[in-house]
């Protein structure tokens, strides 16, 4: 359904830095690089932008966050771990939420400037 999401940036080279290392674990590339805006796209045409605002200082919103699909959870486990050596914040780590273990496999973090992001899996356990 959805298949754009916008984070704002207070520092968009620190944040091309950042998503230029977790982009490829997940098939993702740059898809454009424009003064003050950067677009990661997938192969199902699905994109990240990072930019500064319009108008005024980046900050986060409070109870925003987007969704990456992931097509393993060995992917998950991988995307979250560099995110935090990319120097992002951990919000939970990789498992299974709820209580079908073979349904949603997910991980949370923040990026450098604070945005919150899933990255999951739903199914079974990969082979």
């Amino acid at each position: 359904m959805i298949t754009m999401a916008r984070f704002g940036t207070r520092d968009l080279e620190c944040a091309k830095g950042f998503y230029d290392g977790i982009a490829p674990l997940l098939g993702a590339v740059r898809a454009y690089d424009r003064p003050g805006l950067v677009a990661y796209k997938s192969t199902d045409s699905a994109m990240l932008l990072i930019g500064k605002p319009f108008e005024g200082e980046a900050s986060v919103g409070n109870g925003n966050q987007a969704g990456i699909q992931a097509p393993s959870r060995a992917v998950v486990d991988a995307v979250h771990a560099k995110a935090l050596e990319l120097g992002g914040k951990c919000e939970g780590k990789p498992g299974i939420r709820g209580d079908d273990p073979n349904g949603f496999y997910g991980a949370y973090f923040r990026d450098l400037d604070g945005n919150k992001l899933a990255v999951f899996r739903f199914g079974p356990p990969d082979a």
